[in-house]
């Protein structure tokens, strides 16, 4: 049974493989199944690596293998999930339901592109709540929180009137008095549209979403592809 030993532990990575095909061996004239032979996986670590950035732990029949080293991609989540948390957190302190809309923007102190930079802010913003985090990440920012912010293209609104600025500063006002719910309604129902008549010694005029207007910044820079 020497012989069959030494067999066995010669054999090749392709030999494995066929004999874990078929079932069963022959060695030195004894033939061998998996009652006999127990295949078992090891996992060599590549030397540039150590055990704390690569592990594995298996059973024989399966190796699991974990890359336990950070990426770039693993940094973002966590970091995006420790704004999200800060973001809940900010909202219960400003007393806001799960169903308000509100808009977010942040000043972030790091290389990168934040989703609504705080500079996008209109200043006809209605700011519900601001707070400065320290030490997320290694990295600090301030988050505000602000009620739905309409963006107009001013210039598209003003070709409306032909021209006329201060009807078309008009328009803006009138649709800033607008509850923001109920004008995002009569969009819906409207298919992106709103007719204006409304305005005393101003033409009708139709406005259109995505065009004159945008309903929050988000929408408007989504848009835009900006960030």
């Amino acid at each position: 049974m020497g012989n069959v030993a030494k067999e066995v532990k010669a054999m090749t990575q392709a030999d494995i493989l066929a004999f874990e095909r078929s079932g069963e061996a022959t060695f030195s004239g004894h033939c061998l199944k998996f009652s006999d032979i127990k295949v078992l996986r090891e996992f060599q670590r590549p030397p540039s690596v150590t055990k704390k950035e690569m592990d594995a732990s298996g059973d024989g029949d399966v190796l699991v293998i974990l890359d336990l080293r950070a990426d770039e991609s693993l940094y973002e989540a966590g970091i995006a999930r420790e704004i999200i948390n800060r973001i809940q957190k900010l909202r219960k302190k400003a007393g806001l339901e799960p169903t308000d809309v509100v808009e977010e923007e942040y000043i972030k102190e790091a290389v990168g592109s934040p989703l609504l930079d705080h500079s996008m802010i209109s200043p006809d913003a209605v700011i519900i709540c601001r707070e400065t985090i320290h030490g997320v990440s290694g990295f600090s920012f301030a988050l505000t929180i602000t009620g739905p912010n309409i963006v107009f293209d001013f210039g598209s609104i003003t070709q409306l009137f032909q021209g006329n600025n201060k009807h078309a500063e008009a328009l803006r006002t009138y649709l800033l008095s607008r509850d923001h719910s109920k004008l995002k309604s009569e969009f819906q129902v409207g298919k992106g549209k709103i007719k204006v008549e409304c305005l005393q010694g101003q033409p009708v005029v139709d406005v259109e979403l995505g065009k004159h207007l945008f309903l929050s910044i988000g929408d408007y820079y989504l848009n835009r592809r900006v960030f």
